[in-house]
This record gives C-alpha cells, sequence and structure tokens, in this order.
C-alpha cells in the first residue's frame, strides 16, 4: 500500500501537468463469471441488498454493480452508517457489549466510531478453527516451509499472554518489538492484544538510534527481541544493538529473548520458549472499540516519527473489509506479502488470520539466492494471493525472470503491488508473465495494484475482485472510502489530476499520535490545507469509469514553467531503459527565482552514462511525457537514499540542494543508505 508516511502541512498546489490520455483503454483483465459470481464481494452485494438497503445488484454487469454499492457506502445521508453496520454484522463481529450506534461523531479529527462496544481483535484473529491448513507457514531465507497449526498459535498466544499479565503488564501498556517476519513476532501481536495492551515493532535491519526514536516516545514495559538475523545468506548479529535498547529504555521490566541465530539468553532476559509453553487457553479482555491496538510510525525523514495510534475496532472492522470484500481472501487462501515488521504491510498480512486464511511469513532478502526468490516462496508454499512491491516487479522484468514460465505458480491467482505506484510496464510484464505457456498453466492473473498508507493501515483504491484491470490504473476507490481529487480550491475534479483527499473517516484512521496530547499535530499532519477533509499528500486522477492514477507524491511536486508535475511519470520512463537501475528527479526553487531540476539516475552493471544515454533519456521524456518533463541535467549517482520503508527522499534531498544542512533536512536515522546524501550536500556546496 503505498505505505506513505504522513507529511508536514503544505499550502494546497496547483495540480500536476498530467499527460494526454487516449480513448478509456481496452481492460488487460477481466474476471470471468464464475470468479465474479464466487466473490465474496458478490455475496456481499446481494445480502446487504436484502438486508440492509444496499442497491440491487443487476445480473451481468459488475462495474455498474460496484459503482453503485461504493456510492451506497459513502453517501452522505448515513452511507458509512449502513456500510459498517452491514459489514460488522456480515463477519460476526462479536461485540462483548453492543454498540449504542455506528458512528456517533463524523467529524474528522475526532470521529467516534461504535460507542459502547467492546471487543478485542485477538479473538477475531484466533477464532477460526476449522478452516483446512495451517495459521501460519514460514519460510526462513534457504530453509523450508514450517506450519504453526491454529491450534498451535492459539497456545502460543495463550501462554504468553497470561506471562505477559503475570509480569505486570495491564491495558493500554506496550510491548515493543525487535523482531524480524517469523512466527513469533504474530505470536507476540496477539498475546499482547489479547492483553489489550498496545503493540509497536521495528525490524532489526533499523539501528539502535532508529528504534530508540520511536521506541522512546511510546515507553514500552516489555521488550521482545531477537539476537540477530540472516539476510542475503548472512547472519547478523544484534546483540550490542539489543544491549543499547535494553540500556536506554527505563521504562522496561521484562525482555524476552528469540534465539534466532541460537545464542543463550544474556543475564536477566528470559527464555522466550519457556514463556509460550504452557499452553493456556487464551483470555482476551474486553476494550473498547478505540481502545489502541497498535503503534505505528511514520518514516521520520525530517524529524521524530510520528507515532500513529490505531484502534482495536478501526483495524478490525477495516481489515475485514479489505481482506475479504477487496482482496476476496478466506479459509483455504495462503497469503503471501514479503514485507518487514517495520512496515505497515506486517500488521496487514497478519490480519489475514482474521478471514481464517493461511499467512505466509518469510524471513530473508527479497532477491536470494537470486531476483527471483520471492516467486520461490510463492511456489513453495502454495501462495494463492502474492504481494510485493512494484520496484520488486520492475526488478524482475528488467533481470528478464520469467516465473510465469519456469515455476509452477498455478494457485497464485492474484498478484498485487504496493509501496509506488506500477508502471504500465510492471502491469504489461505480469500480465504477459502469466499468459505464457509452462507449468503454471492457463493464465487467469488478477493484478491489483493498491495505495494507502501507514497512517490508515489500509487501501485508499486497489483490488476489486469483480471489476477489470486497465494498465497503469488501480481498479476502483474502496468500499466506505470517500476517496476524491480536489482542485486548490476544494473542489471535486473527474478525469483530472488533483490532491488524494479523503472526505469522510475511515474506522482505522489514528485515534491519536502518541506524544500529541492537543492533537496539533495530527491536525496539521492530514487537516491543515483542507479543515475536516483528510489529504494525504499524493497527486491522483480518479477518471470517469471509477479507476484511480496515482501520480506521486504532492509535498515533492516539480514545477516547470508554472506547470506541475508529478515525479511517478517520470520514474516510469526512465526506469523503463535497461541501462538505469532507479532515479530520483527533484525540482529546486533557487533564490534568483530560477528553477532547477536534475535528474539522477543509478545505473545497471556495465552501463555508462555518456552522451548517448543522456540523449535516450532526455528524448524518451519528451516523447512520453511532455518538454516539460525533460531535466536540465543528468547526474549519475552511487544509489538512490530511500527511507527505512523504502519511500524515495525526495523532499529531504531537495532541501539539502536548497542549502539545508543535512542533519537539519532528514532523520539520519530514517534512512536506509545515509552515506549517500554526502553527495548531495557536496553538490549543494559546489552550486553554491
Amino acid at each position: 500500500m503505498p505505505s506513505q508516511p504522513p507529511t508536514e502541512p503544505s499550502a494546497p498546489s496547483v495540480a500536476p501537468e498530467s499527460s494526454a490520455r487516449p480513448e478509456p483503454p481496452a481492460a488487460l483483465w477481466r474476471p470471468g463469471p464464475e470468479r465474479i459470481e464466487q466473490a465474496q464481494l458478490t455475496r456481499f452485494h446481494r445480502w446487504a441488498a436484502a438486508r440492509h438497503g444496499a442497491p440491487e445488484p443487476v445480473p451481468g454487469d459488475p462495474e455498474a454493480n460496484y459503482a453503485a454499492l461504493h456510492r451506497w457506502s459513502v453517501a452522505p445521508d448515513g452511507g458509512l452508517e449502513r456500510f459498517w453496520r452491514a459489514a460488522a454484522e456480515w463477519f460476526d463481529v462479536r461485540f462483548s457489549t453492543p454498540y449504542e450506534t455506528v458512528l456517533a461523531d463524523a467529524a474528522m479529527p475526532g470521529a467516534r466510531w461504535f460507542p459502547g462496544a467492546r471487543l478485542n481483535y485477538a479473538e477475531h484473529a484466533l477464532r477460526e478453527t476449522t478452516a483446512t491448513g495451517p495459521a501460519l507457514l514460514h519460510v526462513a531465507e534457504g530453509g523450508e516451509p514450517q506450519p504453526v497449526s491454529r491450534a498451535e498459535l492459539r497456545a502460543q498466544v495463550g501462554s504468553l499472554a497470561a506471562e505477559l499479565r503475570r509480569l505486570g503488564v495491564r491495558p493500554g501498556d506496550r510491548v515493543g518489538a525487535y523482531l524480524p517476519n517469523i512466527p513469533q513476532a504474530a505470536v507476540a501481536l496477539l498475546a499482547t492484544a489479547a492483553v489489550g495492551a498496545v503493540w509497536t515493532s521495528c525490524s532489526p535491519d533499523f539501528g539502535a538510534r532508529s528504534v530508540l526514536d520511536r521506541f522512546r516516545q511510546v515507553e514500552p514495559v516489555v521488550l521482545v527481541t531477537v539476537d540477530g538475523y540472516r539476510y542475503g545468506g548472512k547472519e547478523h548479529d544484534r546483540r550490542e544493538t539489543v544491549a543499547e535498547l535494553r540500556r536506554e529504555l527505563p521504562t522496561l521490566r521484562a525482555v524476552v529473548h528469540v534465539p534466532l541465530l541460537g545464542t543463550p539468553a544474556p543475564e536477566g532476559a528470559l527464555e522466550w520458549d519457556a514463556l509460550v509453553a504452557t499452553g493456556a487457553e487464551p483470555v482476551f479482555e474486553q476494550v473498547p472499540f478505540d481502545h489502541p491496538l497498535w503503534v505505528l510510525y511514520s518514516s521520520g525523514t525530517t524529524g521524530l516519527p510520528k507515532a500513529i495510534v490505531q484502534s482495536q475496532g478501526g483495524i478490525l472492522l477495516e481489515h475485514l473489509k479489505q481482506l475479504a470484500l477487496h482482496c476476496d481472501l478466506g479459509p483455504g487462501d495462503r497469503f503471501f506479502w514479503y514485507t518487514s515488521t517495520g512496515w505497515m504491510m506486517w500488521n496487514f498480512l497478519v490480519s489475514g488470520l482474521l478471514v481464517g486464511a493461511t499467512v505466509i511469513t518469510y524471513d530473508g532478502s527479497p532477491g536470494h539466492p537470486d531476483v527471483a526468490g520471492q516467486w520461490r516462496v510463492a511456489e513453495r508454499t502454495g501462495a494463492t494471493f502474492f504481494g510485493t512491491s512494484a520496484a520488486y516487479v520492475m526488478a524482475c522484468r528488467k533481470a528478464d525472470v520469467h516465473p510465469g514460465r519456469d515455476l509452477d505458480l498455478a494457485r497464485v491467482r492474484c498478484v498485487a503491488t504496493t509501496g509506488s505506484p506500477l508502471p504500465p510496464d510492471g502491469f504489461r510484464w505480469i500480465h504477459d508473465e502469466f499468459h505464457r505457456s509452462g507449468p503454471s498453466g492457463p493464465a487467469d492473473m488478477w493484478i491489483a495494484s493498491v495505495s494507502g498508507g501507514t497512517d490508515v493501515c489500509s487501501c485508499f483504491a486497489g483490488a476489486v475482485p469483480t471489476l477489470p484491470v486497465h494498465i497503469g490504473e488501480l481498479q476502483a476507490a474502496g468500499l466506505a472510502t470517500d476517496l476524491q481529487a480536489w482542485d486548490p480550491a476544494g473542489e471535486p475534479v473527474t478525469d483530472e489530476v488533483g490532491e488524494l483527499v479523503v472526505a469522510q473517516p475511515m474506522p482505522s484512521m489514528p485515534v491519536r499520535f502518541w506524544n500529541d496530547p492537543d492533537g496539533e499535530r495530527y491536525r496539521d499532519s492530514y487537516f491543515s490545507t483542507y479543515p475536516g477533509v483528510w489529504r494525504h499528500g499524493d497527486w491522483i486522477t480518479l477518471t470517469s469509469r471509477g479507476s484511480v492514477v496515482i501520480h506521486g507524491r504532492s509535498d515533492s511536486t516539480l514545477n516547470r514553467q508554472g506547470v506541475r508535475m508529478g515525479s511517478a511519470d517520470i520514474y516510469e520512463v526512465v526506469e523503463r531503459l535497461p541501462e538505469v537501475r532507479e532515479s530520483l528527479v527533484i525540482g529546486v526553487e533557487q533564490p534568483d527565482g530560477g528553477y532547477w531540476m536534475p535528474l539522477f539516475v543509478q545505473l545497471a552493471d556495465n552501463a555508462r552514462l555518456d552522451d548517448g544515454l543522456r540523449d535516450r533519456i532526455r528524448d524518451a521524456l519528451r516523447r512520453q511525457c511532455s518538454p516539460r518533463h525533460v531535466p536540465d541535467e543528468v547526474i549519475e549517482v552511487e544509489g538512490v537514499p530511500h527511507t527505512l520503508t523504502g519511500k524515495r527522499l525526495e523532499v529531504p534531498v531537495k532541501r539539502i540542494l536548497q542549502g539545508t544542512p543535512l542533519e537539519k533536512a532528514v532523520n539520519p536515522g530514517s534512512v536506509d543508505r545515509v552515506e549517500l546524501l554526502a553527495f548531495y550536500e557536496r553538490l549543494a556546496r559546489s552550486r553554491s
């Protein structure tokens, strides 16, 4: 999804120029009648029409049916209330005490959902005991899939929850985790939720400073850690980092040691195996609907990461909707998304348990032993739904990988991407790969490009199992998501580029930021541009067909000759060239009123940035975008810097090029390769 961090507030700006579009394109893929008929979305629609006043579906017209259902779900005369009441009933949400009303206050921020209701997220994640297949299927880098049965998962969660209570953990206390994507992380999350405590996690590839920037804000009382992890065929010892975390987190009452590399527990730490061995039946604390479930973090590129608090009830309902109705997942499915515990997609992945799917966890490099590594995990685990990043898809295309031909992926019925917009060539590559002859058999591959954010731990737009897929487009806005594109005056636009806004609340929107007692930072992050309306910081086009095009972040918008442009359009063209591995385009307003737009390129192995390649880059942008998209300079770099969750550092690099000192332009602990930023600092000095 892209997991986009909340942005610092900025004034509304003019939308980027969108390239002239031809007539509505032919669909790349359409679901067949059988898939449409069997989709959970279809069954929900019929049921909601009979029981809750949804519009009657029209036989043989799935596109009109989804559009009508979506309009009903966001209608201003109580659509949200009707939809979420129906969803709670359809999914048999177990309210231990009933709710008074669905939406007591629709104001943003501060919407009040299901007041009076009490429930528990973990209870719903563990209630499915009859589904076929294990609860978890874990693959360690280089290892064979290892199942964790539903009974085993329930017993381990019950044991750990009892031990957390014995350690004095109470509802509202925080439990931190420094763990990779392993079954122990899922167990610890569910045990924390069962107690009513608040979960928060970082991946062990985060350094101590990055973890402390996050965990110090929430003051965990228990820390679950590994001794190290394996990545790219190597072991990475993290014992010194763990020792530093223990020293620098004075609120800790206990540390739990997971010996992933086989080392003994350090002095004073508790052994994981001992804490999950009792086999206790889980006890689920019944908490209010808006009780905190977990804390996620923004990328923290311009300061301390924002500590985003989402609720047990809001996440439960939103994830049930997304996973069952939009991803069409249920018992018998095997759900794999390549992710880490430092990214919201891990939380979303674990929620696959809510719908009875087998959740596939993978700990290791996405490209080990070679670029096709993720596809091999999908093959070996029998994944039915495979999620990855758009960047991985494009890397496979460039590396001439052929998963549809060379691997048995016959069970995969959907390939989903997030993290950044999937370029048109990515759509074509996936489609072509699975229409080849080979062990995968006849192709019926649904491609779901999705977009959302850490901020809501969900999607604004993306997968709809009953709709066609068009190249370069997300299928539609999500149900009960009042997604709109707005011009600078705050007016909705269609078939034009505008700001991505959400005009009505979603249950998974943050209930607050952790260290934000008066809510000022929360309001400034999303609601300062259009008061009372969520502005996410993306340029989008909502087409008249209901599909969505993502153009890139609006806070890093390029401005040439008074016309605004999205960076994603440039990346899509430039990175299609085989010589370019990755790129970064920056627009720099200069003190004399001028404007400088350099394009930085990381080259593929054995490629050389000569005049011929520069000309090909410029010519491709001129032909496929417009003359305004042609950069002033093309500059080779060793690599493109990203946040720890994979976002290109467009805004911090822009600030550095404008003369802001590196230490003020970016939080170094939030950057994957901070040493890369020194180049831009030197470049800024040379131009001053």
